[in-house]
């Protein structure tokens, strides 16, 4: 696998700045107006990518409303509805790709989608999208997965609800289908995730197993997990988006807004340069600050042959004197000449001449 990836213009990998994918899922609320308004806000917010979903409610299920088709579980945010409703009000009209991807490259964002069916394959790679995201609910739909291969563009696989072996299947899978090119995320698919439930100590060890770079998909609320897994090496967060929560729907309730996105940006950019490598000398800024430190001065006038105490020197600052660690080993000693307070001690003192 190629540990450093290039997407459109972007390159992703530890060398580079976390690349920063917004996505719109179905926040655009069946407006295209909206949709190219969430476009303006996340390139503003500094975002690399705006990412959408490609499917119709047909290619996904049927139009039925027995229990299983219908959302029982009462913590969901869209408990009741059924699964072909909830994917009739989220899905991204087709017709609208084109003009979304054309705008989001006018606004210098790369745009792409998650492909649910071969045909969104297709409808996608005419599109010219520079690579493709397989959603965490279908990473085990491996004809897909092999479908998109064919494409020879960067897969992106979030991998929510996978065990070990699931994903060792999914790799697998993509060896292959001849997959070059592979980010994988880790995700929770919980909406809203908790950060307990996160484990993002989960991502160095992916990398190092798979090989792979990793990112991470966040259904969390805010930016602190995000910022927590770029710290852990992730280099690709992805992260819904929306205009304001108080727009409503689908997956609001868990997006960011653009003050929050912005911040996104900008915190995971600094947790990514604050990483630098193992190192224990000192910058040059550091150098600059070592005079602050403390050391031992000489701090009352002391005649030649008196005894240094703890009476006389004293380790204050600034740092221009001898290190502390020398001073047990001074007290006692005897003063080798006539010594004026506010003197830094060293060991020059003793080869002076009075």
């Amino acid at each position: 696998m190629n540990l450093e990836i290039m997407i459109g213009s972007k390159k992703i990998g530890q060398k580079h700045k976390p690349f920063i994918i917004a996505e719109m899922s179905g926040n655009h609320n069946q407006s295209l107006e909206q949709a190219l308004r969430i476009v303006d806000e996340a390139a503003a917010a500094g975002a690399d990518a705006i990412k959408l979903q490609t499917y119709t409610a047909d290619s996904l299920t049927i139009n039925e409303t027995k229990n299983e088709f219908t959302i029982q579980d009462d913590k969901s945010l869209w408990k009741g509805e059924s699964l072909y409703q909830l994917y009739q009000k989220a899905y991204t009209p087709w017709e609208w790709h084109e003009p979304i991807i054309k705008h989001a490259k006018s606004k210098g964002l790369i745009c792409f989608s998650s492909p649910f069916d071969e045909n969104a394959v297709d409808f996608l790679d005419d599109l010219g999208v520079p690579c493709f995201k397989i959603a965490s609910f279908e990473n085990n739909h491996f004809p897909l997965i092999k479908k998109v291969a064919e494409k020879k563009k960067p897969v992106i696989i979030s991998t929510g609800m996978s065990s070990l072996t699931d994903l060792h299947n999914l790799m697998d899978c993509v060896k292959s289908a001849g997959i070059k090119e592979l980010v994988l995320l880790k995700c929770t698919s919980s909406y809203p995730a908790s950060p307990e439930d996160t484990n993002i100590l989960t991502i160095p060890h992916m990398k190092e197993m798979f090989g792979v770079q990793v990112g991470l998909s966040d259904h969390t609320m805010g930016v602190g997990v995000a910022v927590a897994a770029v710290a852990l090496g992730a280099t690709v967060i992805e992260k819904h988006f929306t205009l304001r929560r108080a727009d409503g729907g689908v997956d609001s309730a868990f997006s960011l807004e653009p003050n929050e996105l912005n911040s996104l940006v900008v915190e995971t950019e600094r947790a990514w340069q604050s990483l630098g490598c193992v190192n224990y000398s000192l910058s040059e800024k550091e150098k600059k600050s070592v005079q602050f430190k403390r050391s031992i001065y000489i701090v009352k006038d002391i005649k030649k042959g008196e005894k240094f105490s703890t009476e006389n020197i004293r380790i204050i600052r600034p740092g221009y004197g001898l290190s502390p660690i020398y001073f047990d080993k001074i007290v006692n000693s005897v003063a080798p000449l006539d010594i004026a307070k506010g003197t830094p001690f060293n060991f020059d003192l003793f080869l002076k001449k009075q």
